[in-house]
């Protein structure tokens, strides 16, 4: 059966979970009764607790609900072969995401993840890259705040000074001028299998320190480290490492690796946080650095747990990226967002990943959301999750 014959437009899968159910409530809340409303179906280990979270968020008794689970390979067939698109959020993803990625390769069906475990993403890119290319399954990792907003800023800033000048930017800086919100369990999960997997094989510390990591075959200049807080002259702030770099550097990369280069073989890119001018803003980022050394405390969210929906409501991203030309020429790019980056912003951006997915016609392999879905993505997001994208002069 063709994708487009397929009986939903997208399967939540984890749609119990912490983060799935924030997806579901979004494509319920978002799409109800609205023309372009995808098909889409909730899915899960457990029907009883499928139920139980349709009628949490609000969603009508008809709501399509689907029995998956990890372990039955039977289960995760038959869920990949209904649908265009399955969006999981069922991580960490070393642990859990394998089976489920093999299964949509199989059956030519397009995914998305919030992955930023780049050691479990390269083994999936070397293990799984031909076959999704062969069957024409779109395979996108990173679908939410790491990497989308950072990915597709310099994407959309590229974009912008080719307009300008004729020419990419070879350089350009991430900066996070402002943020609000927390961690949940799945975040600290992740983080700590990485390092598990690293401990077993030490081939993958390469991958995880490398900007290049996510590149197979291809290593560009040396990069800018970002992990030594500095005095940012263009900004006249102080920065400081920012703990998300590692991932997002390394998609930005690839988006501009499986484009072909656009923003050229030379490129480079950082990414940190800015705190303030003078001596207290110079103590805040040596402070940021020392604390990245255990970033989430004795008292680490479990998984399940996350921001509370005041906390999701009040949270925001203001992110500037710095573009300089090979001759001079320089450009800003904004991109700000309303909701908690980590789970209220990020729900809304998997989810419209998922969308412009199905509507994609991209050829199949393992990609960014800036190397498959690229513009469609940022209007999705300018038009639906209260994402906005421009140039600043």
């Amino acid at each position: 059966m063709s994708k487009a014959d397929r009986k939903f437009d997208i399967i939540v899968y984890g749609a119990t979970g912490y983060t799935g159910r924030l997806v579901a409530e979004y494509l319920n809340d978002h799409y109800a009764g609205r023309k372009d409303a995808p098909k889409w179906a909730m899915a899960g280990r457990s029907q009883s607790k499928l139920e139980e979270v349709r009628d949490l968020i609000g969603a009508p008794v008809s709501t399509p609900l689907v029995v998956a689970d990890a372990e039955d390979p039977a289960s995760l067939k038959a869920m990949c072969e209904q649908a265009r698109v399955v969006l999981t959020t069922v991580g960490p993803y070393i642990l859990y995401g394998e089976p489920l990625v093999a299964a949509c390769v199989e059956a030519g069906t397009d995914y998305c993840d919030l992955s930023g475990e780049p050691t479990w993403m390269f083994q999936m890119i070397e293990k799984y890259g031909d076959a999704a290319v062969t069957s024409g399954a779109r395979i996108c990792f990173s679908s939410g705040f790491d990497s989308v907003p950072f990915d597709l800023g310099v994407f959309m800033l590229q974009q912008e000074a080719k307009k300008r000048f004729g020419k990419p930017a070879t350089r350009v800086k991430g900066r996070v001028r402002g943020m609000q919100g927390g961690p949940s369990g799945g975040t600290v999960a992740s983080m700590k299998e990485t390092m598990k997997a690293v401990a077993k094989n030490p081939k993958l510390i390469s991958v995880l320190q490398s900007s290049f990591g996510l590149t197979p075959g291809f290593t560009g200049p040396k990069q800018p480290s970002g992990m030594i807080p500095e005095y940012d002259k263009d900004l006249g702030k102080w920065a400081a490492p920012f703990i998300m770099a590692t991932i997002n550097t390394k998609n930005v990369h690839r988006t501009n690796f499986l484009l072909g280069h656009p923003y050229g073989e030379d490129f480079k890119y950082d990414e940190m946080m800015l705190t303030s001018a003078g001596e207290m803003g110079e103590k805040a980022a040596k402070g940021i650095a020392a604390m990245l050394k255990n970033p989430f405390g004795a008292k680490a969210p479990k998984p399940g747990e996350g921001p509370t929906k005041e906390e999701r409501e009040n949270g925001f991203y203001d992110l500037v990226f710095l573009g300089e030309t090979a001759d001079g020429e320089k450009i800003n790019y904004g991109v700000k967002g309303r909701y908690d980056p980590g789970y209220g912003s990020t729900s809304r951006m998997i989810a419209e990943t998922a969308i412009a997915l199905g509507h994609s016609d991209a050829p199949g392999g393992i990609g960014t959301p800036g190397s498959f879905v690229g513009e469609a993505l940022v209007k999705r997001l300018e038009d639906n999750a209260e994402i906005s994208f421009a140039v600043e002069d």
